[in-house]
């Protein structure tokens, strides 16, 4: 075998993914059917499927696990409306609505209230979040070696682009690092979460968080956009993928700071801000003007979430501080 045989890619081979066999250099647009409505209409996962020329990795991209969860929806959309099979190594598959019912009712959970990402990996014959666990896992999931899926805030909480993942894997831990986010966090898996699904499926798992739920946060959007192509460039998918200006914030330990006492908000930070112990972060009142309680950080840190909400009960998450990981570079100035 000569030398330029070695470095030749080889070609893709076709993928059927839902029923529908996508082959090599094509785009394949599939509707894997969940359940029937009382109406008659089906639930459905919409995928689309981007079968490269040249044989590579599978990598699959989700939104909307969450149905209030927009931002990754929009990313997936500039994502696909970009990528191109006849230039592509390997496969993406992307879900971008995840949560169907969710998503068009501007909800976070499923109609029986169910929340989906604690829910897998799911059974064929199970409730609804569990048969949509169940599908995503073995049409989509199941079938890759690195996953992202996108999240934002729920509620009024809104979080700095950042990725969630097992730095302790290498291989997570690289592909984590090639996306580029303002901030990497070490996270522990969660009992049903896609994550942990994928996880014990062998699959490489980035949880993208930016921005806030029911409102395109235009930053977040470019992070989660911008991240997830650099990913596919280091997977060897794809070539072109933009550079990053700005150093990753790495953490292993974050810290909600919660509310003594009810009252009204009012903030005296903004996301992505480097706090010292004790600094104020914001101040709370009741609404008759007799109090004015200021609100400290517990920590030095970075400001990865903050609550928006104006209105607060006593015991609600106000601010998340990241903690800097010991030996991990400062920020640059």
């Amino acid at each position: 075998m000569s030398r330029a045989d070695e470095i030749t890619p080889a070609p893709g081979e076709p993928i059927e993914v839902g029923g529908v066999t996508v082959p090599p250099g094509e785009r394949g647009e599939v509707e894997i059917h969940v359940e029937q409505l009382a109406t008659g209409p089906w639930i459905s996962l919409p995928t689309v499927v981007l079968n490269g020329r040249l044989a590579g990795p599978a990598v699959c991209v989700t939104a909307a696990v969450h149905g209030d969860e927009v931002n990754g929806v929009e990313a997936i959309r500039r994502l696909l409306m970009e990528l191109r099979p006849a230039d592509m190594r390997g496969t993406v598959i992307a879900v971008p609505v995840v949560n169907e019912l969710g998503f068009m009712a501007g909800s976070r959970y499923l109609p029986d209230g169910r929340d989906l990402n604690r829910s897998f990996p799911g059974t064929p014959r199970g409730s609804l979040a569990s048969r949509l666990a169940h599908l995503l896992m073995e049409e989509v999931v199941s079938r890759c070696e690195l996953a992202i899926d996108l999240h934002c805030g729920s509620g009024r909480r809104g979080n700095l682009p950042q990725i969630r993942a097992d730095l302790d894997d290498q291989r997570t831990l690289e592909a984590a690092e090639a996306f580029g986010a303002p901030a990497m966090i070490h996270a522990r898996l969660r009992d049903g979460s896609l994550r942990e699904a994928a996880t014990q499926h062998g699959v490489s798992m980035l949880l993208f968080e930016g921005g806030e739920s029911n409102r395109f946060d235009p930053y977040a959007i470019e992070a989660a956009f911008d991240g997830v192509r650099r990913v596919l460039e280091h997977a060897g998918v794809i070539d072109g993928a933009p550079g990053t200006s700005t150093r990753t914030f790495v953490s292993r330990e974050t810290r909600w700071v919660r509310a003594s006492r009810g009252g009204m908000m009012r903030l005296a930070v903004e996301l992505g801000e480097m706090v010292e112990r004790r600094q104020v972060l914001g101040g709370f009142s009741d609404i008759y003007g007799r109090r004015n309680l200021a609100v400290r950080a517990p920590v030095d840190g970075l400001l990865i979430g903050m609550n928006r909400n104006p209105l607060v009960n006593q015991g609600d998450a106000l601010f998340h501080i990241a903690e800097r990981a010991e030996g991990a570079e400062p920020e640059r100035g």
